[in-house]
């Protein structure tokens, strides 16, 4: 069978013949083996059938990257997108959304689930994310019955139980397609000082070695191997994706790199530069940060990272995918979804902070990473190499989570206050009990300890959204269906602008009031504090008239963001806003733009004209010049 000039093989076969039958299918296949082009088949199979299909993604980045993709593929009047910050041709009859996009549009009962065939759920292992999974939870239990979902991983351990389950709540059949081998195999080694690059049991030689050395009768660490010791041995086994899980060592390796080693030819210079004046703008082109970029690709060395630009970023990524970026040092958002492949993957460490500890990686997350390594129909073999200490790392547990990927999916479910609230809008108490007993947990032990919190969680939320008049007699009151519509700290918007606190408040002062609730701290975040006691005050005064808000509302956060807020929101221009913080220039925007998002479903839940008018005033001064979202092809 041939697809987009391909012949495809017996697993993509396959799982066209279940689309086919209007089946659900869960493709479970290494990375590189060809999943996009079942979800491509999908996609112009229902679009020529004039039926809807929604692409679901993890990440924006990865929207926007399948946006353009499929512009190319079915033109601009055909594909949509939506995310918290942009939507563009919403009736298109593909429309491309993050996955909470889609849940929310469920919730709400959205009228464009009424016409819709498929989603595609890619990269559907985000379901086990502790944070975000129960946003994928939530979307298949959520979809109407007669939807059916394509839901694209590299593996998935525990898949035969993944698809009962949404057989059993969805009542059609779910196929599993499964397909383990890659079509470039992946070679797994260590790098370790003393023995070079390496099995993963020859560290059992060096144990022996003393780590310490002595010095003028002091003990001294021995240094352990550093990321150019790695990346001189590879030598010639590039274009190399160099992990590390900080932002800051990302660029200080490039830079390092650099003052040693130029990969580009003549010709290639002249090749980057004609990309770079091709798709960076003026106002970029003076901020520092692309200055120091510049000195990196330039010699086909580049950093990638949330914290850069989207430009930088989507330059970096250009760059790379033309083969002109030898060595690309990233952290792990780099490795979702977009297929960007090189001959070697490196990992400066095993293990990673995960916002409480320092862990060694699971098998799921060293594939995700490692599956970069290999390009289909150019290497023989994939390359995947680990930097390691000796005194610190354990072969065993090294062996383990580069043999296989084990780790299952697993259960996240939680409930909202949002989720309570639209419960109670939109279903019976018979169909409320069946959707609490829905979700993967229950399914897989039928009554657990954690079900029973479910039930627990959802009477208490009741019991508080009853006292603080959200509901009244099961039902809800209009403050209630206000917070339906709020996705991120409901209870605390609806408070302030259900409320009319805001009534009392500048545009700026409630753009530094949002930023204050969305803003997600950081130990190492600094900002300029001189000069905005007086927004300060004014804000604190205001919100004290609501106990709720005045006992939640992080005031620490205020006092922080007002000088970069009100510089941004007053008309100021962006680099001077990297005076009044440390935050890198892609996170100010992320702040920005999650604002917008904010703000834009505030619009939404109201029916107030004044609280119209007022936030799109607000959202005004907020998104302006760099801060705009903008796609090219769009």
């Amino acid at each position: 069978m041939q697809f987009k000039g391909l012949t495809l093989d017996d697993f993509q076969i396959e799982a066209i013949k279940h689309i086919e039958e209007h089946h659900s299918v869960i493709v479970s296949a290494a990375t590189g083996t060809g999943k996009t082009l079942i979800a491509d088949y999908t996609i112009k199979r229902f679009l020529d059938k004039k039926r809807r299909v929604i692409y679901t993604a993890p990440i924006k980045a990865l929207s926007n990257q399948k946006y353009k993709d499929f512009i190319k593929d079915h033109g601009k009047d055909n594909v949509g997108i939506m995310t918290g910050d942009v939507v563009i041709n919403p009736d298109a009859p593909l429309l491309v959304m993050t996955t909470e996009i889609y849940r929310n549009m469920l919730l709400a009962k959205d009228e464009i689930i009424q016409h819709l065939s498929y989603v595609i759920f890619d990269e559907i292992h985000f379901i086990s994310d502790r944070e975000r999974g129960t946003v994928w939870e939530e979307s298949i239990i959520f979809s109407p019955p007669s939807i059916r979902f394509l839901c694209l991983s590299a593996t998935i351990p525990n898949a035969k139980e993944f698809a009962e389950w949404i057989s059993s709540i969805k009542g059609h059949p779910v196929e599993i397609v499964e397909y383990l081998k890659r079509a470039v195999p992946l070679t797994h080694y260590v790098y370790e000082k003393h023995l070079g690059i390496c099995m993963p049991q020859d560290l059992r030689q060096v144990k022996g070695i003393p780590a310490f050395t002595r010095s003028g009768g002091k003990k001294i660490r021995e240094k352990p191997a550093y990321h150019l010791d790695l990346i001189r041995d590879i030598g010639s086994k590039v274009p190399c994706i160099y992990f590390t899980f900080s932002r800051k060592k990302c660029e200080k390796y490039a830079h390092e790199l650099a003052k040693k080693q130029d990969y580009t030819s003549k010709v290639e210079k002249v090749q980057i530069i004609n990309i770079v004046n091709r798709y960076i703008n003026k106002e970029v082109k003076q901020m520092q940060s692309y200055q120091r970029l510049r000195q990196c690709v330039n010699k086909g060395i580049a950093y990638h990272h949330a914290g850069l630009l989207p430009n930088l970023k989507e330059i970096v990524e250009r760059l790379f995918e033309k083969g002109l970026i030898s060595v690309l040092y990233a952290t792990e958002t780099f490795a979702v979804g977009v297929n960007m492949p090189a001959k070697t993957v490196c990992f400066d460490s095993l293990d990673k902070y995960d916002g409480t500890m320092f862990r060694y990686l699971n098998s799921k997350e060293y594939f995700q990473l490692a599956g970069r390594a290999g390009r289909r129909g150019i290497d023989k073999e994939g390359t995947v190499i680990a930097l390691v200490d000796r005194v610190r790392t354990d072969p065993e547990k090294v062996a383990k989570i580069s043999s296989r990927d084990i780790e299952p999916i697993i259960s996240q479910f939680r409930l909202s206050y949002n989720t309570v609230l639209n419960l109670i809008k939109g279903h019976t108490d018979e169909e409320i009990d069946i959707i609490l007993k829905s979700n993967f947990d229950y399914f897989l032990r039928k009554k657990s300890e954690k079900q029973i919190r479910i039930a627990a969680s959802f009477q208490n939320k009741v019991k508080k959204l009853r006292s603080m008049e959200y509901i009244q007699e099961k039902y809800l009151t209009e403050k209630g269906d206000f917070a339906t519509h709020i996705y991120f700290e409901e209870l605390l918007i609806s408070e302030i602008f259900f409320s009319k606190v805001y009534g009392q408040l500048s545009e700026t002062e409630i753009n530094c009031l949002i930023a204050a609730i969305v803003y997600e701290e950081r130990r190492s975040d600094k900002f300029s504090t001189k000069g905005g006691k007086q927004i300060y005050e004014h804000i604190v005064k205001v919100i004290k008239k609501n106990d709720y808000v005045d006992s939640r509302l992080n005031k620490r956060s205020i006092g922080r963001l007002i000088k970069l807020i009100s510089h941004w929101s007053d008309g100021g221009d962006f680099e001077h806003l990297l005076d009044y913080c440390n935050l890198l220039e892609g996170d100010i925007i992320r702040l920005f733009r999650r604002m917008i998002d904010v703000m834009k479903q505030i619009n939404k839940a109201t029916h107030d004209v004044n609280l119209q008018d007022k936030i799109r005033r607000c959202i005004n001064k907020m998104d302006r010049d760099i801060v705009k979202a903008e796609f090219e092809g769009s």
